[in-house]
């Protein structure tokens, strides 16, 4: 079976009450562009990331409000100098602090830096099909001109839609991706 390939760059999701401290009391998030699956959007306004060792500016929002979580590919984490955990998204105990910085105000998050594991938002009529369930582990072959390759340790996310599978902005680079492609999901 097929599934989309997206690259999710690194972005930021946050409570309401987090917001409010980064853009002011009675600001509202503001979609701006609709991503696929799921009723979730980018917001209007962007965050600076601030770590020990750098910044990382205009940082995407995405909506709706949702637990804190800043979601880093590894590259983005050695430059802001913070030690963020391999995890699937929403396991954020225990992860890395970093701060972040709107136009009204800055919020020293205690932890919720990650690089997101991947994985494959998939629907639960495409699980029966190919026989696999939440949780599950799978390879996904991505065939191109010049740097064709599996990836391993891919995690099934049981959301509904259509097979997408969501890789970090390292992962796209070292397939030298040209935007969303197909992949072969490989069933252990």
């Amino acid at each position: 079976m097929n599934c989309s390939v997206e690259t999710s760059a690194k972005h930021v999701h946050l409570p309401e009450d987090v917001y409010k401290i980064l853009f002011g009391a009675d600001a509202e998030m503001t979609p701006v562009k609709e991503l696929t699956g799921g009723g979730a959007f980018v917001d209007a306004k962007r965050v600076t990331l601030v770590g020990p060792k750098g910044t990382a500016e205009r940082v995407a929002i995405l909506g709706p409000y949702r637990p804190l979580q800043v979601e880093l590919a590894k590259t983005d984490a050695r430059k802001l100098g913070v030690d963020a955990p391999i995890r699937i998204s929403g396991d954020t105990a225990g992860s890395a602090p970093i701060k972040i910085v709107g136009e009204a105000g800055e919020y020293d998050a205690p932890e919720g830096a990650i690089v997101a594991k991947r994985h494959i938002h998939i629907g639960q009529e495409y699980c029966d099909e190919i026989g696999v369930k939440k949780n599950d582990i799978v390879q996904v072959k991505i065939t191109t001109d010049d740097r064709s390759l599996i990836f391993d340790d891919v995690v099934i996310r049981v959301n509904p839609g259509s097979p997408l599978m969501h890789i970090d902005t390292d992962e796209c680079n070292a397939a030298g991706l040209p935007g969303t492609v197909e992949g072969e999901i490989i069933v252990k």
